[in-house]
């Protein structure tokens, strides 16, 4: 096991398997350097463990927990393209999406549970830029959708 995947355990996670897309698209890339992720859900064993509307069907404390899940999933994503999570030089973009009540704007707030994932789990090398963004629906009614783009080494 990497270096990563054991600090991964050690915060009480485990990586898991990549999940399927559910469209026509992979579910991370290579290009150089880098590695692109599709946008990934909060699934958890094929499953999302809530739906709906950040601030309406599901708060903002338990959005940022299924960011936390996103941000596992992208770096299952990840490992999926480079074999190891310890090739991984840094985290360059985090780009985290959140289905919002018409009147929620803690977007920010929610998209933080990916980035505190990262941060706990790579150091120095999850600090990254970052957007989030409000949304109005999200696919199978997930509140929260994340992708990353990560610089690897060889």
């Amino acid at each position: 096991m990497s270096a990563v995947e054991d600090r991964i355990a050690e915060l009480g996670l485990t990586l898991p398997g990549v999940a399927a897309p559910v469209a026509a698209y992979i579910p991370a890339v290579r290009t150089g350097p880098y590695v692109y992720t599709s946008g990934q859900v909060p699934l958890v064993e094929g499953k999302l463990p809530l739906t709906g509307k950040v601030g309406a069907e599901v708060t903002a404390d338990e959005a940022k927990d299924l960011a936390r899940t996103c941000a596992l999933n992208a770096l299952a994503a990840v490992k999926s393209v480079v074999g190891d999570l310890d090739r991984v030089v840094r985290v360059v973009k985090v780009v985290g999406f959140v289905a919002s009540a018409p009147d929620f704007t803690g977007q920010p707030g929610v998209v933080n549970g990916a980035s505190e994932l990262l941060g706990e789990v790579l150091g120095d090398k999850g600090v990254h830029a970052r957007s989030a963004v409000g949304v109005a629906v999200l696919p199978l009614d997930a509140p929260v959708e994340v992708e990353i783009q990560v610089e690897v080494e060889g």
